[in-house]
């Protein structure tokens, strides 16, 4: 099933929100300082990712490596 990348960047509260398709109910779970992974209720299959401190992070770390695989391909962009 096709499902679209949203990408929101909350700058006051410093945090990267990155979900995978519609909204449905989920889990958090940290897995790393300030970096939480959403997970289905029902699938357990991941659906989105919070880094908290975003900008304060990468200014320490300038990289990130995420233990998540994934398949990527490109599609249209929709307004």
């Amino acid at each position: 099933m096709e499902k679209e990348m949203i990408f929101y960047f909350d700058k006051e509260g410093d945090i990267l929100d990155i979900s995978m398709g519609k909204p449905r109910e989920a889990i958090s779970e940290e897995i790393d300082d300030d970096f939480l992974v959403r997970k289905d209720v029902k699938t357990g299959e991941v659906i989105g990712f919070t880094i908290l401190n975003f900008e304060k992070r990468f200014e320490i770390k300038k990289t990130e490596k995420i233990p998540i695989e994934g398949t990527f391909r490109l599609s249209k962009i929709s307004a």
